[in-house]
């Protein structure tokens, strides 16, 4: 991990910052990303060797702008993790244009603009790794509430691999990497569109710390698709041998 120049999104609070305090201790060059400076200002101040690029990534021009910056900052980007997400309370039946088309932006674009910004820097190296911060709800829709949370996750996770298969075809040394987390301890759930209960108040939540460490095992390992929670595989395993 020792110097790996490391881009993470949504680095402000929740995954991203312990994701980024768990990186600098290991010695990477961090370049992190979020909308709130001062949140933002606060996770460098203690991730080590970090720069802080305050930008929206559901803007394209700010997701090339941080490539550039990166670029200019440390000569290369090693890894890119898309971190960038928002939850949803509403059912299927009440969703509107402005739900779907919010939960798209946020959840899909974010990720599929961070994907085809950095992908030319990778590609002049066939080097790199792209990982995609998803959900259990995007393997599997058991939570009603999440209904459009849920169906970007899915459509995520079909962009993901569909990504890596194009990719690898002619540059093999690029990984992009999809990781699924259940609930984890955040204000997740207080910040979703129409409100939510506190994630941090839900049963057998991950912490923060937990996913990120998985996180980081996955930079090492490069492994294509990982779930943080012990036993997920077989859950959804389950969930499918029973419809």
């Amino acid at each position: 991990m020792r110097d790996k120049v490391v881009v993470i999104t949504g680095a402000s609070a929740g995954i991203g910052a312990a994701l980024a305090e768990r990186l600098g201790r290991d010695g990477a060059r961090l370049v992190l990303v979020a909308r709130r400076q001062s949140e933002l200002d606060a996770v460098v101040a203690r991730a080590g060797d970090a720069v802080g690029i305050a930008a929206d990534m559901t803007r394209r021009d700010d997701v090339a702008r941080v490539v550039r910056e990166a670029i200019a900052r440390f000569g290369h980007i090693d890894v890119w993790v898309n971190n960038v997400g928002r939850g949803i309370s509403r059912p299927p039946s009440e969703l509107t244009d402005e739900d779907i088309d919010q939960m798209m932006l946020v959840n899909v674009k974010s990720a599929l603009y961070g994907m085809q910004e950095v992908l030319p820097h990778f590609k002049s190296r066939n080097a790199g790794q792209i990982i995609n911060i998803s959900s259990m709800l995007g393997r599997v829709p058991y939570f009603i509430p999440r209904s459009a949370y849920s169906a970007s996750k899915h459509f995520l996770n079909a962009l993901t691999a569909n990504f890596r298969a194009e990719v690898q075809a002619t540059h093999p040394g690029i990984q992009i990497s999809l990781v699924s987390p259940g609930v984890v301890a955040t204000d997740f759930g207080l910040n979703a569109v129409h409100g939510g209960v506190d994630s941090r108040s839900i049963p057998g939540g991950q912490s923060a710390e937990e996913v990120a460490d998985v996180i980081a095992s996955v930079i090492e390992s490069r492994e294509p698709d990982v779930y943080t929670r012990p036993g997920a595989r077989e859950m959804i395993a389950k969930y499918y041998a029973d419809l």
